[in-house]
């Protein structure tokens, strides 16, 4: 399993209440799993929203489930933002 850090932005961060914490996991999937786990409620709802960074290239469409996490890897958790 890889260790590295998820970072909270916006909604995500205020429904977290942390700005990160670490991941160990070898998937975005596992890691917005373990993640849903330790933050119940609102922070699930608000996932639903966002958009995934992961070492700075963009998740787009492709299934969480595919993505792999790096050794001390960053997972970005991006809601939709206001404003341009």
């Amino acid at each position: 399993m890889a260790q590295g850090t998820v970072r909270y932005w916006a909604a995500a961060k205020a429904a977290a209440g942390v700005a990160e914490e670490p991941y160990e996991a070898e998937t975005l999937a596992q890691a917005l799993d373990a993640v849903r786990e330790r933050h119940p409620g609102e922070l699930s709802r608000v996932l639903r929203r966002c958009s995934f960074l992961v070492d700075g290239d963009p998740v787009g469409t492709r299934g969480h489930e595919t993505v792999r996490l790096a050794e001390g890897g960053t997972v970005e958790v991006l809601p939709p933002f206001a404003g341009g």
